[in-house]
């Protein structure tokens, strides 16, 4: 059996990935820390999670950044490329390309990240790239977009309790598209790279098959909620000027998160399709917002 290297084992995506590959029986999985000076086990394959997330209050050190995602990563990749190892799966992130997307984001896209946790996961992906790889061994740098599932927090979190407590919701006039990534498909293609070693290691971008945009989310919301969904359509002009004042004041409502929630962020999957010779994934974008949905209203 496999024995797999799982670095951030503690996270969202650590703790479901591990429950995944156990329940699947697709190795024993040997847990990682990176926060000191890494200790390289034996095995088959590391996925290397860990890192430090991107803070949206902008109240981190940039410098921790590339200490944890540049630097640490290039220290356990130095060592995986000394090793017997065969696989070594990084996650890296949609945010290390573009922080804005105009059209659809491929693989293909020059990086321009334009905040210190994105630059610092492009510092990483480079570093990964700049090495020869020695014979037999795969290098998967995987881009997520914003991965989501049961027990997962954040800005559908907020956006759930807007419309469970009857909030409308005011940002209705804004047109965007947004791609997400199921938990359940994530753990798919992990499957699929761990288990099958004609896969070509390369660059791929993660996304469940088709975007959605806010107001689609809103109305799952309020289908798993068993209500209508209060769609208000306020102008996009005074909902900004309303952002910039709760940039001074540090109010719920903010010029970054007002950017999280409108903006347009599509991301292609098909490259990551091709390679899986696959036509679509699993879980329907819709299915797999509304099992996370549903874990929030059970909880």
């Amino acid at each position: 059996m496999n024995k797999i290297i799982l670095t951030g084992a503690t996270g969202f995506v650590g703790l479901n990935l591990a429950s995944f590959i156990l329940e699947h029986k697709l190795g024993n999985i040997e847990r990682l820390s990176i926060r000191s000076q890494i200790v390289l086990p034996e095995g088959d394959a590391i996925i290397h999670l860990a890192g430090k997330a991107h803070d949206l209050k902008n109240a981190s050190n940039p410098q921790e950044y590339f200490d944890v995602n540049a630097n640490k990563t290039k220290e356990l990749f130095d060592l995986f490329l000394k090793s017997d190892i065969k696989d070594f799966i990084y996650f890296s992130s949609v945010k290390a390309i573009a922080d804005t997307v105009v059209g659809i984001l491929d693989e293909d896209v020059k990086p321009d990240p334009k905040t210190p946790y994105g630059q610092s996961k492009l510092q990483a992906e480079e570093y990964i790239l700049s090495k020869k790889l020695p014979e037999g061994k795969r290098v998967f740098i995987l881009r997520p977009c914003m991965i989501h599932g049961p027990g997962n927090k954040g800005n559908l979190n907020l956006l759930y309790n807007v419309v469970k407590k009857g909030v409308p919701y005011p940002l209705g006039a804004f047109h965007n598209q947004r791609s997400f990534l199921s938990i359940s498909n994530l753990n798919y293609i992990i499957k699929r790279l761990i288990m099958d070693p004609e896969i070509p290691g390369g660059t791929y971008n993660l996304a469940d098959d088709v975007s959605l945009s806010t107001n689609e989310v809103i109305r799952i919301i309020a289908e798993v909620d068993g209500c209508k969904p209060r769609l208000w359509k306020i102008s996009p002009t005074i909902i900004r000027a309303f952002a910039v004042i709760g940039d001074k004041l540090r109010l719920p409502i903010s010029s970054e998160r007002l950017k999280k929630l409108t903006e347009s962020y599509v991301v292609s999957n098909e490259k990551i399709k091709k390679a899986l010779q696959i036509n679509k994934l699993p879980v329907s974008s819709e299915e797999g917002l509304f099992k996370t949905i549903q874990s929030f209203d059970s909880n």
